[in-house]
């Protein structure tokens, strides 16, 4: 949808939108004016519930979706050159528009069909009702209603106004920061493009003066108690907090604080050390148990990411901080299968897999970094003694897939990964590894077309948190080394940057940060590197490299692939060897992909529709 259609489009919408839970209790056909819309908590809580079925679906927004589009994933070549991965990797960011793959920016309405979310319509739009909704109560039109009703509703306002700016400004820098609707008939806009940091301040502001008006968790409230134990996917002050401190760490990112022609490791201090500050309070809060929050267990690690047999049961946990619904569980099916070799799935025979350069950042169990001297890493034995997560992201060589009967008998050759070269696992470019690894971080080992534990009757459900607990720490983590300070505190919490990652580390159980990475740029380097680990594939890799000011440069232009071959007495799959011990020879690694990318990359382009309207909303450098 076009810029001007959004920002100065009518209203759409009072009544009648959808709600995440029934609050209006009435009959489909009532009528009810503008004005009513407004005037007590039950209806005005309908018009803000809208803007929770806004966000996209990050993993379920098409059939197969690409949501990796770093240095993480590689896609089969032949049938999925649709997906914007590929386009990324070709530097053909202009693809994304209309991209049906793409979350990013499609043919958007505000309907709870998956297929038409996106982060371009949806902010706009959300935008708007935002300070439709603010206007509201700035003219008294919310009579009825108590203080804490009115404190709920507009801090609920004030969030999504600045996290929809927050998506919309990642990827296309700083833009218009309205804070009244425009009029509906206005065919002329002025206000111009304000620079990141000036949007970055707006949006502070917001989810500052949104923490302070929402209540921790809504089961508490008054208000909350008439939607117990439906209140988990509603807007709080721990939201409005962590979002806070991801936009002073945004802003104080190499990117966005000094531009494409910035330096790596070159942050603003200042707005480093205002995140450090909100983000050790918060985290303060939660070890201190003052919210429903805390890291799940590493038994239950996979429950973050997809759920199985558990009556639907949306994937996160304690550990979820935003969500938004999920728009049917229809793709648990084709995006499930998506991660496996043609030969075992149902799908579309596309495969998204891990490029071997990415499975690199998973250390080794101590916590060291694979080319550490002292890490004890072996390349004959290459999946031994890895970081426990290791185990949890990928499928490596040997290890078995299909546990049931096999029914299709020249398929009983499939049983177990076969990834060494010539494998039958690595063969072929359009069906099968590329890389030698496969992604499992979303699916179970029996999610496959035999054993079939993925299909409706075990009800899976694959889901990805906007923001979750662990990142939190990182964030916290990366705000005190931007500053300089790791061994320091921030914000009454009692851990330094060391120690929060090393409380990360310590659910997987992983070594901590060995002494010669606690400071300067070593220690962030292990700081970029558990983001890549902890948060992988989550659709954060992408944006990192961009605000690092890392995506265009070596190594992290490339995507490999590893080549090797099984030692004598492995050559068959062997029953009595644990793959863990596998061995091989004639170990290597060589590019696969060389990403043809440059400095307008660290921006996307907008459409040519957009940057036409007036002089003040002016194209992205390069485009």
């Amino acid at each position: 949808m076009k810029l001007k259609y959004l920002l100065g489009g009518t209203l759409l919408m009072l009544l009648g939108m959808t709600s995440c839970t029934d609050y209006l209790e009435r009959e489909p056909e009532a009528e009810i004016s503008a004005t009513d819309a407004y005037k007590n908590f039950t209806n005005f809580q309908g018009f803000v519930e809208e803007l929770y079925v806004l966000p996209p679906d990050v993993m379920k927004h098409y059939w197969v979706s690409s949501f990796n589009w770093g240095d993480d994933e590689v896609i089969t070549i032949g049938n999925g050159e649709y997906l914007f991965g590929h386009s990324v990797d070709k530097g053909d960011y202009r693809s994304y528009i209309g991209a049906s793959d793409c979350y990013l920016r499609r043919n958007w309405t505000s309907g709870a069909d998956r297929f038409s979310k996106d982060i371009w319509g949806s902010s706009w739009y959300g935008i708007r009702k935002a300070n439709m909704g603010l206007q509201a109560l700035e003219q008294g039109l919310m009579t009825d209603a108590s203080q804490e009703e009115r404190d709920i509703i507009k801090g609920q306002l004030l969030f999504y106004r600045a996290w929809f700016y927050f998506q919309l400004t990642t990827y296309w820098g700083g833009l218009p920061y309205m804070h009244e609707p425009l009029d509906a008939t206005s065919t002329v806009f002025t206000l111009p493009r304000e620079t990141y940091r000036e949007n970055a301040e707006k949006m502070a502001a917001d989810f500052q003066a949104a923490a302070d008006l929402l209540p921790i968790n809504w089961d508490d409230t008054e208000i909350g108690r008439r939607t117990l134990g439906n209140n988990e996917l509603r807007p709080n002050k721990i939201w409005a907090l962590a979002f806070l401190g991801k936009t002073y760490l945004y802003a104080a990112s190499p990117l966005m604080s000094q531009g494409p022609q910035g330096q790596p490791y070159q942050y603003d201090t200042e707005m480093a050390q205002k995140g450090a500050e909100v983000l050790g309070n918060l985290l303060n809060m939660i070890e201190s148990g003052q919210t429903q929050y805390s890291l799940v267990d590493f038994s239950e690690y996979s429950d973050l990411f997809y759920t199985n047999q558990k009556n639907w049961l949306m994937p996160g946990g304690t550990e979820a901080i935003m969500r938004s619904p999920t728009y049917g569980a229809d793709s648990y099916w084709r995006q499930a299968n998506s991660y496996q070799i043609a030969p075992l799935a149902e799908g579309d025979g596309i495969v998204l897999m891990p490029a071997a350069n990415y499975v690199n950042y998973f250390g080794m169990a101590n916590g060291r970094p694979l080319d550490d001297p002292q890490s004890g890493f072996d390349n004959t034995h290459p999946w031994r003694d890895r970081d426990p997560r290791f185990y949890k992201n990928f499928v490596y060589d040997g290890v078995q897939v299909v546990k049931g009967t096999i029914t299709t008998p020249e398929d009983e050759q499939y049983r177990f990964a076969h990834l060494f070269e010539n494998g039958n696992y690595y063969d072929d470019a359009r069906t099968k590894s590329r890389t030698g690894y496969l992604l499992y971080k979303f699916i179970g080992i029996d999610f496959n077309r035999y054993d079939k534990n993925y299909d409706y009757g075990h009800a899976t459900h694959l889901h990805l948190s906007w923001l979750r607990l662990a990142e939190v720490y990182l964030m916290y983590a990366e705000c005190l080394a931007a500053v300089g300070t790791p061994t320091a505190t921030a914000g009454g919490f009692s851990k330094n940057a060391i120690e929060a990652v090393n409380t990360i580390r310590a659910r997987a159980g992983v070594g901590n940060v060995a002494p010669e990475y606690q400071s300067g740029q070593k220690f962030m380097d292990e700081v970029y590197r558990e983001r890549a680990v902890e948060l992988s594939f989550e659709a954060h890799r992408f944006n990192d490299l961009r605000r690092w000011l890392l995506l265009t440069r070596a190594p992290y232009n490339v995507k490999t692939r590893q080549i090797f071959d099984r030692a004598p007495g492995y050559e068959n799959d062997n029953y009595d060897i644990d793959p863990k011990d596998g061995e091989v020879r004639n170990w290597s690694e060589e590019v696969l992909i060389t990403r043809k990318l440059e400095s307008k990359h660290y921006w996307l382009p907008f459409d040519i529709d957009d940057v036409t309207i007036y002089p003040g909303f002016y194209q992205n450098p390069g485009w």
